[in-house]
C-alpha cells in the first residue's frame, strides 16, 4: 500500500523529526511503501532564516531593521549549523515527497497519491498553535473516497477555545479512523460529539529500541553525566541538576541553546546526538515529552518537570498510563526529596507492551480497510 503522512515537517526540534522517522519507518516495516507530504505552510518556515525581525520596534524603518540583522546576524551564522545537520538528518533517514507544499489549497490542486493518508503524531492539533487551526493536518485535502486515519494526533491540551470547535469537528469527522496521543484529547473529541475514538502510543514507541541503533551516534561522553532538556530554562530544573553534580560528580550535558550552566551542550547537533546523549546518561531532567518517552525506551533514570506552555497534558498522560506520576517533579521539596534508581523497569515494560499491542492493532486494523 502506499502511504502518505503528513506532521509538522523540518520543524528543527529533536523530538518531532524523531516521531516523523518513527512512523514511517514502522509502516515500511509493515511493507508499505510510505513517505511524508514536504508540507512547509509559511508559519513553519520562519526557522534560521538570515533576515527575519522578531521585534516590532525594529520593523518601523530601515535603519532600525539593518542595525538589528547586523547584530543578529553572527549568532544565525552559527546557528545555521543545526539547521544542516537536522538537514542531513531529514535527507538521510526521512522519506518526503519531491513536491513541496505550502497550503491546503496546494495540497487539493495538486494531491500526492497514495492508498491511505495519515496524519500525526506530536502536537498538530494543537489550536495553541497556528497548525491547530490548519485544515491541512486533518486531511482536508483528501477527497472523501480515500482512506483517512490520524495516528496519534496530539491537542497538547485540556480543552479547546470555544471558537476552534466547530472546526475541529467538521474535519476529525471525515477521517475514517481517529487515533490520538492523549486521554485528554480522546475527552476533547468526545465531547465535541466524536465517537470511536482511539488512544494510542507516540510512533517512537512502535519501534524496538534496537531500532533506534541505525540512528544513533557514537558514545559522545565518557564520563557519567546529567542530560538535560530543558525548554524554559527553569531555575529549578537548574537548581537540582547542580545538586546532583555535586552530590555524585556528574557533568550536565543539554540540547538547549540557554542552558549555561551546562559542561557541554549540543545545541548545534541533531536528531542522531540527541538519541546517543539520551541513551548513554545516567540521570535525564527534562520538561519535554520526546524526552520522557526516550527516558522509557532507553529505560534510563529520570524526572519531569511541568512547562510554562499549556501544553503539559503529553507528559503527564504518559506517565499515569505507566503508574510513574511521582516522577513529575512540582515544586523545590519534591525535587530536594526525590531518591534515584527507583523505577522499577520490569513493572514498566509489562504495561508499555500492552499499549504498544493496542497501538498497532489500531494500525493494523485501519490499514487493512483498503484491501477489503
Amino acid at each position: 500500500m502506499i502511504i502518505k503522512t503528513i506532521t509538522c515537517h523540518e520543524v528543527y526540534n529533536h523530538g518531532a523529526s524523531l516521531q516523523e522517522y518513527a512512523l514511517i519507518k514502522y509502516l515500511e516495516q509493515l511493507g508499505h511503501d510510505a513517505e511524508t507530504i514536504h508540507y512547509k505552510p509559511s508559519y513553519l518556515s520562519n526557522h534560521f532564516k538570515m533576515d527575519s525581525v522578531g521585534h516590532p520596534f525594529f520593523k518601523k524603518n530601515t535603519i532600525f531593521r539593518a542595525v538589528y540583522l547586523t547584530l543578529k546576524l553572527p549568532k544565525r551564522l552559527i546557528n545555521l549549523k543545526r539547521k544542516k545537520r537536522f538537514d542531513a538528518f531529514s535527507k538521510q533517514f526521512i522519506k518526503s515527497t519531491e513536491n513541496l507544499y505550502k497550503t491546503n489549497e496546494e495540497l487539493k490542486n495538486n494531491l500526492p497519491l497514495a492508498d491511505a493518508y495519515i496524519c500525526g503524531s506530536d502536537q498538530i492539533w494543537n489550536s495553541y498553535f497556528e497548525n491547530g487551526k490548519d485544515p491541512a493536518f486533518y486531511l482536508d485535502f483528501v477527497p472523501n473516497e480515500k482512506l483517512k486515519l490520524s495516528y496519534a494526533a496530539s491537542f497538547a491540551i485540556d480543552k479547546l477555545e470555544d471558537d476552534i470547535k466547530g472546526f475541529v469537528k467538521e474535519k476529525v469527522s471525515r477521517l475514517n479512523y481517529i487515533s490520538v496521543r492523549e486521554s485528554s484529547g480522546k475527552k476533547i473529541l468526545e465531547d465535541l460529539g466524536v465517537s470511536n475514538v482511539h488512544q494510542v502510543l507516540d510512533p517512537v514507541f512502535l519501534l524496538n529500541p534496537s531500532d533506534w541503533k541505525l540512528l544513533e551516534n557514537k558514545k559522545i561522553v565518557e564520563q557519567d553525566y546529567i542530560f538535560i532538556y530543558d525548554f524554559d530554562s527553569n531555575p529549578l530544573i537548574k537548581t537540582m541538576a547542580l545538586n546532583l553534580k555535586q552530590k555524585y560528580g556528574w557533568k550536565i550535558i543539554t540540547v538547549n541553546e540557554l542552558i549555561n550552566y551546562a559542561d557541554k551542550n549540543y545545541f548545534l547537533n541533531g536528531p542522531d546526538v540527541f538519541l546517543s546523549l539520551m541513551k548513554n546518561a545516567k540521570f535525564v531532567i527534562a520538561n519535554s515529552f520526546h524526552a520522557v518517552a526516550f527516558s522509557i525506551i532507553f529505560q534510563k533514570d529520570f524526572v519531569v518537570f511541568n512547562r510554562m506552555e499549556k501544553i503539559n497534558t503529553r507528559m503527564r498522560d504518559m506517565l499515569q498510563s505507566l503508574n510513574l506520576e511521582d516522577l513529575l517533579i512540582l515544586n523545590s521539596e519534591m525535587a530536594n526529596s526525590h531518591k534515584i534508581n527507583t523505577i522499577n523497569y520490569i513493572e514498566v515494560e509489562n504495561k508499555l507492551n500492552k499499549l504498544i499491542t493496542a497501538s498497532k492493532e489500531y494500525l493494523d486494523k485501519a490499514l487493512k480497510v483498503s484491501y477489503d
